[in-house]
């Protein structure tokens, strides 16, 4: 069994309301070999919601206390992030997942780049929360972007 981010399925769960489906990811939803899940929802937050960016390091910071979550506006939601990710850990034991597909640059999904936190379209190199975790915890946590997804496939 894989997991896989909600919006790369084709669910309309980003910050904006919008989908960012992936053929590959959504073959494997349709063949049962995959589960969507959106660490945010998980966390809390609803669809839409404003916007937010790791600020002051990476998701490893934010679950070590050392960075924030922030939303454009300045609300720390940093709880909400951290909340979502061990959500996320607990269906990703339970399902008995070998593999972890996520949306890159998000603040809880990013594998290997997210947003610097300025809000300015700039990234950088680092994990989401969710990825930082997953990660921790010993799995496999592959980008959209990743050339191994087709590997998932068969």
């Amino acid at each position: 069994m894989i997991i896989v981010s909600s919006c790369l399925a084709g669910m309309k769960v980003r910050y904006n309301g919008t989908d960012c489906p992936d053929e590959i990811v959504k073959r494997l939803i349709d063949e049962k070999k995959a589960i969507p899940v959106c660490p945010e929802l998980l966390g809390g937050f609803g669809t839409p919601r404003e916007p937010a960016e790791i600020f002051g390091g990476t998701g490893e910071d934010v679950l070590d206390g050392r960075a924030r979550v922030m939303s454009k506006s300045g609300e720390d939601v940093s709880g909400m992030y951290v909340k979502g990710a061990y959500e996320t850990l607990r269906v990703v034991k339970e399902s008995g997942a070998t593999a972890i597909v996520l949306k890159e640059f998000s603040p809880s999904c990013g594998s290997s780049r997210i947003y610097d936190g300025s809000f300015g379209n700039r990234k950088i190199a680092g994990n989401g929360v969710t990825a930082a975790l997953l990660k921790r915890e010993g799995f496999a946590v592959l980008s959209e972007n990743d050339s191994l997804l087709s590997y998932l496939e068969d």
